[in-house]
């Protein structure tokens, strides 16, 4: 019953984020929530706080506007003190080019008492990485941005 109801939890963040709904996600976030994204590329890197996490989210939406995550298997282990949650999922959006752009890759999230505490995305982040002048060659300046890291 429990790994279900996380089950159901994971779905609807994954569909708040293709959504831009990032708000609702960072309300299921503790203040001091790890966040690490793969990659030396401006949405690389780690945070550590719930207000560098939204500065990130929000570089996600303006950078990867058409970003649609498909979420392939989940997989619940551990109680409500300590929750490991493992997504696999295949994202598929247009680059500005017109382009077609493909990943996947498999989220690591851990919660404690129903809030996230800890976000690892793993994902090809030389397909990221590559994508990104394609983005900026069409006006996404931000694309060849710093990560945003706290």
């Amino acid at each position: 019953m429990y790994s279900a109801v996380i089950k159901r939890i994971a779905i609807r963040n994954f569909q708040r984020v293709n959504a831009g709904d990032y708000e609702a996600v960072l309300a299921g976030c503790t203040p001091d929530i790890h966040h690490r994204f793969g990659g030396h590329h401006t949405i690389g890197g780690e945070r550590h706080d719930v207000d560098a996490l939204r500065a990130w989210f929000q570089r996600l939406g303006r950078v990867a506007p058409d970003l649609t995550l498909t979420i392939r298997d989940i997989w619940v282990k551990g109680g409500p003190w300590n929750t490991h949650i493992i997504i696999r999922w295949d994202n598929a959006e247009t680059l500005p080019d017109g382009s077609s752009f493909a990943n996947h890759g498999v989220h690591i999230v851990q919660m404690k008492w129903g809030k996230v505490v800890d976000i690892d995305a793993n994902e090809d982040s030389q397909a990221v990485a590559e994508s990104m002048p394609i983005r900026a060659a069409h006006g996404i300046d931000e694309a060849l941005a710093a990560p945003i890291e706290s």
